[in-house]
């Protein structure tokens, strides 16, 4: 029987063992589960209240804890939609925005910068700071007590007129605060003789929280003062946060009152730790302020020590000259380390592409700036200009060959002396490479690197033992884009009134009929802020005759219908007499007529006005900045182009068959002050010779005659149609010329003519 119940056990366990992971998977599961229901229950119990009031809550506890909500140490940042309700109570008024999203958001810039000097060092010390350093920060004032006669070109001076070190120091705080407190977050005291590494301390205050209050710079005891107090020397500079500025403003005048002192830096020391208790540091959140002390006949040349290298301001510099020195060692020591890193970054660069799937011929040229532009088609092949050492064969003008001169041939001479170095820097000492003639040179601008070059050099090369040998050596260099910069530009709105003006000849009446049309059209119907002002050119002899046959009889029709169409338009002209319609002329007469402030549209009769291109002309039109000179798109010759055919679809106008001409500047945008600012400068230059006027254009005037910004740019929403102009022999040659060349361009493209050439000859042929 024993062994009949074990085999039967054994039978019943075999067919068991099969399902043992499924009744252990459950027993396991319903244990887990029961145990944390235990748990669940157990932890709800205090919230399980019956309904009421709800419990005060525990002593020491934040309010939002008590609502369920996290306490100050739990912040939820977690978005809500927060739903807008408007009183209907209260009046609608109107929310004012803001000119700079920055300023509604409530961002600062990020450091200004304080220099201060004096009457006597004015003109030496403060001009070798500002020739220094000025241009690396963003904004820089310097401050003194008393101001000389002239003040030193591109300085911003701020005088108050008391030297007293204490005075001044005072007064420069107020003024920081009044004028700058609510626009930066981190200021810079310095004195005109430190020098400091500009790029530096912009470094430092990046890595640096603005939340702190910070007084940072290089810590000094007071004399007989507490032990643990600090203040920061004022020769070697020192930063203040926003915050801790708007704490220390109110208590300045009672410092003033109450602490005596012989050194500014002491006082401003004093004040800020007797009112704030906060003293100078010079390491903060792991960023230490680095200061050097120049002893006396230093060569700044000669410093090779670890803490001059690594200092971010160095004081006392006694005279410009050390100044610059100084500018000049910090520069190069500056450059030795960009260079390293470069070259680390490179290595890396090497040896993590060895570990792609493209291994070692993955590398670029040079290592770490972006291969070279593969074009998918024969149109998108950049071209390479050829040059020698004088002479461009890709020349601006489309001549064949032009003079080397200027910025090009400063680029040429940069190109090939860097050439040259590379070479002795990579063969040395075993050879020494000297040029001899550059026998072919190559370029060309690949936007997505930078400037090309491959050069054909014909070098002398000298061994150490004195033999040389003549050989020629192919190189190629490239001139990588720089870090792009933003250029800051005034503020400019599309709501500008723009004042159109149109001159008219005899030879334009055939198509003033559609310019009034669009006008009327794309401006008066949409009550766009333009206006319009004719300009009416009798020649002698049409104006003779103008009480029998008036000439613009037609168009002075045409215009009295749209004033009537439009009763809240008024549309003036202004008649003028002359054989030579020069532009400079006929723009001083119509400049008379408005104010300095009005915004000028200088157009053709046949330009297709629209109210795109007017936004562009009040956005890219800025007084005293800049002026607008659009390439307007010109039409080829239909009959050329299309020879029959059906023309191209209205769908696609700004894809119609043609060119931009660059060689028209009929059409111009600029202010009338800017324009009688340059005016001015070119009638002192020409005295009574007003026949110079005849061969200048309005572009000539601003071109030489004015500082501002000249753009020009293609501007597609600036359409003509083709018509073969009348240029008129009595204007300059180069305006003759200009005129020829554009109604030539003006025909057809290339291929279109090269068609209607074999077209003719198949003709011919038959």
């Amino acid at each position: 029987p024993a062994v009949a119940a074990a085999m039967r056990l054994g039978a019943f366990l075999s067919a068991l063992r099969p399902a043992l992971p499924l009744l252990l998977g459950l027993s396991l599961g319903c244990s887990l589960s029961l145990l944390r229901a235990s748990w669940s229950h157990g932890a709800a119990e205090e919230r399980c209240l019956a309904p009421g009031p709800p419990a005060p809550p525990a002593r020491g506890a934040p309010p939002e804890a008590a609502e369920g909500r996290p306490g100050p140490g739990h912040e939820d940042f977690r978005p809500r939609i927060v739903p807008y309700y408007r009183d209907p109570n209260k009046p609608y008024k109107k929310v004012l925005r803001t000119r700079y999203i920055q300023t509604e958001l409530g961002f600062h810039e990020r450091l200004f910068v304080a220099v201060l000097t004096s009457k006597a060092t004015l003109n030496t010390l403060a001009v070798a700071v500002n020739k220094t350093v000025a241009h690396h920060f963003p904004r820089l004032l310097y401050f003194t007590g008393l101001r000389s006669a002239k003040v030193p070109h591109g300085m911003v001076l701020v005088a108050h007129g008391d030297e007293r070190p204490i005075w001044l120091m005072y007064e420069t705080m107020n003024y920081i605060h009044q004028h700058f407190g609510s626009d930066y977050d981190w200021f810079y005291i310095m004195q005109d003789d430190t020098y400091a590494q500009a790029e530096q301390v912009k470094a430092l205050v990046t890595h640096l929280s603005i939340n702190q209050d910070v007084y940072l710079g290089r810590a000094e005891e007071f004399i007989g003062g507490d032990e643990q107090a600090r203040y920061c020397h004022g020769g070697f500079g020192y930063l203040l946060s926003r915050s801790l500025l708007l704490k220390l403003h109110p208590h300045l005048d009672s410092c003033r009152n109450e602490i005596l002192s012989v050194r500014p830096d002491e006082w401003l020391g004093r004040c800020i730790i007797d009112f704030l208790g906060i003293t100078c540091v010079s390491q903060l959140q792991g960023q230490h302020y680095h200061t050097y002390e120049l002893a006396k006949n230093t060569e700044p040349e000669k410093e090779e020590e670890e803490e001059f290298q690594a200092a971010l301001a160095v004081h006392p510099v006694s005279d410009m000259t050390l100044m610059y020195r100084l500018h000049k060692q910090f520069s190069r020591i500056q450059l030795d380390r960009v260079y390293q890193e470069i070259q680390d970054l490179q290595m890396q660069i090497r040896n993590l592409t060895a570990l792609t799937p493209a291994g070692e011929a993955g590398v670029t040229w040079p290592v770490g700036i972006n291969a070279p532009f593969l074009p998918k088609s024969r149109f998108e092949v950049i071209s390479w200009d050829y040059f020698t050492e004088q002479h461009l064969f890709s020349c601006p003008d489309g001549s064949p060959k032009c003079e080397l001169s200027g910025a090009s041939k400063a680029d040429v001479s940069e190109i090939i002396e860097s050439a040259v170095e590379q070479l002795n820097r990579l063969y040395q000492p075993l050879l020494r490479f000297s040029k001899r003639q550059l026998l072919n040179g190559y370029r060309r601008f690949d936007p997505t690197r930078g400037m090309e070059y491959t050069l054909d050099l014909l070098l002398e090369a000298a061994t150490q033992k004195g033999h040389s040998h003549v050989l020629a050596k192919r190189v190629s260099l490239v001139r990588p884009l720089s870090k792009v910069e933003i250029i800051p530009m005034p503020y400019v709105t599309e709501a500008t009134r723009v004042q159109l003006v149109l001159p008219l000849t005899v030879q334009d009446l055939d198509f003033v009929a559609n310019f009034l049309d669009m006008f009327a059209m794309n401006t008066l119907d949409t009550h766009d802020n333009a206006l319009l002002t004719l300009l009416f050119i009798y020649h002698p002899y049409d104006a003779q005759r103008v009480g029998q046959v008036d000439v613009f009889a037609g168009v002075k029709a045409m215009v009295g219908e749209l004033e009537k169409r439009y009763a809240e338009v008024k549309i003036p002209w202004i008649s003028v007499k002359t054989e030579v319609p020069s532009q400079v002329k006929l723009m001083d007469i119509v400049s008379k007529k408005h104010p300095v402030d009005t915004l000028f549209f200088l157009a053709s009769v046949w330009t297709e006005i629209n109210m795109e291109f007017l936004n562009r002309c009040r956005m890219n039109t800025i007084s005293n900045w800049q002026v607008f000179f659009p390439v307007h798109f010109q039409e080829f010759n239909p009959t050329l182009v299309y020879r029959g055919e059906q023309t191209a679809s209205s769908n696609t106008d700004f894809l119609r068959d043609g060119h931009f001409d660059r060689h028209s500047f009929a059409e111009a945008c600029f202010y009338n002050s800017d324009y009688m600012t340059a005016r001015t400068k070119l009638a002192a230059d020409i005295l009574d010779r007003d026949e110079v006027l005849e061969s200048m254009e309005v572009f000539d005037v601003f071109l030489h005659y004015s500082s501002l910004h000249l753009f020009r740019a293609v501007e597609p929403g600036l359409v003509q149609k083709y018509t073969l102009r009348s240029c008129n022999p009595r204007l300059s040659e180069e305006l003759y010329h200009r005129c020829v060349l554009s109604n030539l361009e003006g025909l057809a493209s290339r291929s279109h003519l090269a068609m209607a050439l074999f077209e003719q000859e198949q003709a011919n042929s038959t």
